[in-house]
């Protein structure tokens, strides 16, 4: 446990804060804490965090600590907290850290930011998180918090943090002044741009930093420069889409001046709302006001507004009464992403599929437990009604099954199983949706027996996970715990229990064959060759006959960071293996990780746009993603022999499995082929 630092009083002694006094204490509390044992830190960590904060209210102080960044992760000021993993710290949650009230919480979000900083400099060589990792979550952190950048305490911040405010002003001018602030405004434009290319459910966060976007060009006082180019896009899609609201005028004003338009120009509205949700996949407060008021208007200008092809069309003119409907209930204000997904729903044609009409019937007056209601108010506050939220979190997973995420929460297998079934049976995931938020129970088999949510009652999480899509936030906690419970029913079988699980847990479509490289008692790696020639008969489309993937196929891969060393075992979804525009295999996967642009070391960087990805998906050349698999499923009826992959390509697959997560876990004799491998990691 970390104890609390002394709070700023007014009577602070200004001798005792001149910084080369308060920086000779502070390296006198350093080597304390670091020469402490382990069950004696605490006792010594408040020393440290209380000096820290002194040092950080002098000018200089954060440079001072920056250069003391090492020492003070080496000698255990981060130990027990969940500041210890820096890899999966959340940007949006430094707001509420550095805001807070209590001296230790910001002191410590201070320290943390500064240690990144460290890293991002290369300063510090941090075993858990790469130089581009840090210098990314860094803008991240200054592009959230740039109200705090630019402006003064406010009088809530005055009364509760006292001279504490200031911390975190000096922190982020600091962190500006050496990354840049044109470099964040515009780091932070193609940030948005890159997430948004993904088309995730959530976008709140995303929201947020276009909203700071537009504070700063809103303010005189503030000079970007030449930065900024190119944001006027994202702040419009939000504030302004179309020639009636561009000036932001406000919800009530715009539905005023709807009702004095005529049809042309309730055409022109609707072109244009339908034009900047399908360029960036934001939906307007605005657009939700036009959406209700053209119910009355025709269907064709329904239409126009959700920016439909003529398969929607279609499915519109077919379901007119339940799409309206939903409408009705999901659509408002305060609930606009709802369009997007009713609109990309209707595109996909599920509702054709016999079940899926009624199943949404039910969805609409389905009755909410006290329980889910409550989860929802908690995740996502009160502007909306809870039938509402989860009506429009149905919608969106609907229609962007490929933007589902785990949050921070290692229940990447839930969301994949969401993500599946909102692609591949999108009728019993609106059953499980039923069963979560009405019966707050899940039930399903396992080999024959039943398994129970509610009997359940520990999964792969510690905590319930509040930082989900609507739809998750409900069913996630169930899945968890039926996931775990049939893992551990495998518990005594030989082997990995996903060759058990995966095709239980997620539906018939997963093969019944599996394929595992690694052994689970030992880690090593066993049988490689056969397993990637088995991979290439399954999937490769120059070996298997050139069949396409017919049902998505639950995988896991080693994932590991910019440098190429392995972080861990992760759940994704292959999708489809196709030919890119370059005339290159690759492998189109789902990842459930928030985010699927990552860089794998080595050369493996995951692409998701510009090499013909849908959106929401991620590709690697077959050859590199074949170089991160270690589980894959095939059907065991089709095609068995192995494919006859030269052995040059094998051996570019095995130089990548070798220079990164495989250099401890080769065989003696593959490793030969590069001596160096182990050493290097």
């Amino acid at each position: 446990m970390v104890e609390p630092v002394a709070n700023e009083t007014a009577n602070d002694n200004p001798a005792d804060s001149r910084l080369p006094g308060l920086l000779e204490k502070l390296d006198d509390g350093i080597r304390s804490l670091r020469d402490a044992a382990a069950f004696n830190k605490p006792a010594r960590l408040p020393r440290v965090l209380d000096t820290a904060k002194r040092v950080l209210l002098q000018d200089g102080g954060c440079a001072a600590v920056e250069e003391r960044a090492e020492q003070l992760e080496e000698a255990g000021v981060f130990l027990g907290s969940d500041w210890a993993t820096p890899q999966i710290l959340v940007p949006s949650l430094t707001t509420h850290s550095l805001k807070s009230p209590e001296p230790t919480t910001v002191v410590i979000e201070a320290l943390s930011e500064l240690r990144l900083l460290a890293v991002a400099r290369g300063q510090f060589l941090h075993p858990l998180i790469s130089e581009e990792q840090a210098h990314h979550y860094l803008t991240q952190v200054l592009a959230i918090n740039l109200a705090l950048l630019f402006t003064g305490p406010s009088e809530a911040e005055r009364e509760t943090q006292g001279r504490l405010a200031k911390v975190p002003r000096s922190l982020l001018q600091h962190l500006a002044d050496r990354i840049g602030y044109e470099h964040v405004i515009d780091r932070l434009i193609d940030e948005i741009w890159r997430i948004l290319q993904q088309r995730p459910i959530q976008v709140d966060p995303v929201k947020q930093m276009i909203t700071q976007i537009a504070i700063c060009q809103a303010n005189p006082e503030i000079d970007l420069g030449i930065s900024g180019q190119g944001a006027d896009r994202l702040v419009s899609s939000l504030y302004g889409p179309t020639q009636a609201c561009r000036e932001d005028p406000g919800i009530e004003v715009f539905g005023e001046r709807l009702r004095s338009m005529d049809a042309q120009a309730l055409q022109t509205e609707a072109t244009g709302f339908a034009r900047a949700m399908h360029d960036t996949g934001l939906v307007s407060p605005y657009h939700a006001v036009l959406l209700r008021h053209l119910m009355d208007q025709g269907d064709h200008l329904l239409a126009e507004a959700l920016g439909l092809s003529s398969t929607g069309r279609d499915c519109l003119l077919c379901y007119r009464e339940l799409v309206k409907a939903l409408i009705r209930e999901a659509v408002h204000p305060t609930t606009p992403q709802a369009i997007y997904g009713l609109g990309l729903m209707l595109e996909r044609g599920i509702m054709y599929q016999p079940a899926v009409a009624p199943s949404l019937w039910r969805q609409i007056a389905l009755p909410l437990s006290a329980w889910a209601q409550e989860r929802l108010y908690m995740a996502h506050g009160n502007l909306a009604t809870p039938r509402a939220l989860l009506l429009e979190g149905v919608l969106c997973m609907l229609g962007q099954p490929l933007g589902v995420g785990q949050g921070n929460n290692p229940t990447c297998q839930s969301a994949r199983a969401l993500s599946m079934w909102a692609f591949n049976d999108p009728d019993y995931l609106l059953q499980m949706v039923a069963w979560a938020a009405r019966d707050d129970e899940i039930i399903m088999h396992f080999e024959g027996q039943r398994i129970s949510s509610r009997e359940s009652l520990i999964g792969v999480a510690s905590e319930l996970p509040m930082d989900l899509d609507a739809v998750s936030l409900l069913v996630v906690p169930h899945l968890d715990r039926i996931y775990a419970e049939m893992g551990r029913r495998c518990v005594d079988r030989p082997g990995d229990p996903h060759r058990w699980v995966n095709p239980e847990f997620h539906g018939w479509w997963s093969g019944r064959g599996f394929r595992i490289n690694v052994d689970v008692e030992t880690g090593r790696l066993v049988e490689l060759e056969d397993f990637l020639r088995h991979f290439y008969a399954s999937y490769h489309p120059y070996y298997n006959g050139n069949q396409p993937l017919i049902h998505p196929q639950p995988a896991g891969v080693a994932v590991t960071d910019s440098a190429a060393r392995f972080i861990g075992w992760h759940a994704i979804t292959i999708l489809r293996v196709a030919m890119d525009p370059d005339d290159t295999i690759r492998v189109y996967f789902f990842n459930p990780n928030n985010d699927s642009g990552q860089d794998w070391g080595d050369g493996v960087v995951v692409s998701t746009s510009g090499n013909g990805e849908r959106f929401g998906e991620g590709s690697l050349p077959f050859e590199q993603f074949a170089s991160r698999l270690y589980i894959f499923h095939h059907d065991p009826l089709e095609r068995g022999e192995l494919a006859d992959v030269g052995d040059d390509e094998l051996k570019r697959v095995i130089a990548y499995i070798r220079n990164s997560w495989g250099a401890e876990r080769l065989p003696a004799e593959q490793l030969q082929a590069d001596p160096g491998a182990a050493a290097r990691h």
